[in-house]
């Protein structure tokens, strides 16, 4: 049972349906938060320590919510009090991709007028990991979760080293922690087999892990709660994905500032703005080995399968 509704104010504010975005690694999640960024009304943050901390936190131990209980939600409340919180001085605490979600490479004053200010979102990476204990402390929260095909996902991952990190030695412990969401790890053998694993197999059980979490998000919530969007389908059609957007959130969000979001992989758009951190434009029959497709097919080509995306 989901906790009674608590009452959070910032900057007079009542926070009221915050939205949540969602997704694997590299699955859109930035497009859709450049958007919102940049939509009359809403003040979005990405990444900011606060939370940061938290996020990790439950994503390397999922079992630290449930020993919290209550506490875990009241923790992270307060971590979003002071995340969405604007000052003169707020956007220094924020690291530099949550900066260029609004166009500015450098720290300013505030990235939002605090009296336009109605709607609160965060887009923090690796928050998929977190929905539970979101739900316990916004019962009234909306999700947007990015979908996108797990090759490409793949393929992105193996480029990004912030993603690779997560696969030293020391940095996560199946020892320890059992079964294991953020790896992706549920099955006995694959926790026999992780230490030997390659980089590619490692990186489709992340994607895989993502889309079950995803799949029981949707289990989870009322349908005016959760929107799920491709990724293939909002580079393809901005102007109908904000549509989408527009009306799930009951707010108007921005057509031009997705398009121009969108326009890194899509060769025929302008490049107006500057390319999102860690988000290269990917073509998994280009970048992965053969043995690598091969691999992935195997990890996830359930997934892949159930999510429509063909092997071809």
């Amino acid at each position: 049972m989901r906790q009674t509704p608590h009452i959070l104010v910032v900057n007079g504010t009542k926070v009221r349906r915050p939205v949540f975005v969602v997704g694997a690694p590299h699955s859109g999640t930035g497009m859709v938060a450049r958007a919102l960024k940049r939509s009359p009304g809403f003040h979005l943050t990405r990444g900011r320590p606060e939370v940061t901390k938290l996020v990790y936190a439950f994503a390397r131990r999922p079992s630290l919510a449930a020993e919290q209980g209550r506490g875990a939600a009241r923790v992270l409340r307060d971590a979003y009090a002071e995340a969405w919180r604007l000052t003169p001085g707020s956007c220094r605490a924020c690291p530099a991709e949550c900066r260029a979600l609004s166009g500015s490479a450098e720290p300013r004053g505030e990235c939002a007028d605090p009296a336009a200010v109605h709607r609160f979102a965060d887009a923090t990476p690796d928050l998929i990991y977190s929905t539970d204990v979101l739900l316990d402390a916004f019962p009234d929260a909306q999700f947007v979760q990015l979908i996108r095909d797990g090759r490409d996902v793949v393929a992105a991952m193996l480029g990004d080293e912030r993603c690779l990190a997560w696969f030293k030695p020391g940095i996560l412990n199946l020892d320890h922690v059992f079964p294991h969401p953020f790896l992706g790890v549920d099955d006995p053998a694959w926790r026999k087999r992780w230490p030997e694993a390659s980089t590619a197999i490692k990186c489709a059980l992340r994607w895989r892990g993502s889309v079950r979490l995803s799949a029981s998000l949707r289990a989870q919530v009322p349908e005016d709660q959760l929107l799920t969007l491709r990724m293939e389908d909002v580079v393809a059609d901005p102007s109908g994905s904000a549509a989408r957007l527009s009306d799930y959130l009951d707010e108007t969000v921005s057509r031009d500032a997705l398009t121009a979001a969108t326009s890194r992989h899509r060769p025929d758009a302008g490049r107006d703005l500057p390319a999102l951190p860690g988000s290269p434009p990917t073509t998994w029959r280009e970048l992965l080995t053969p043995r690598q497709i091969a691999q992935i097919h195997k990890i996830a080509g359930k997934e892949l399968g159930r999510l429509g995306y063909s092997k071809d």
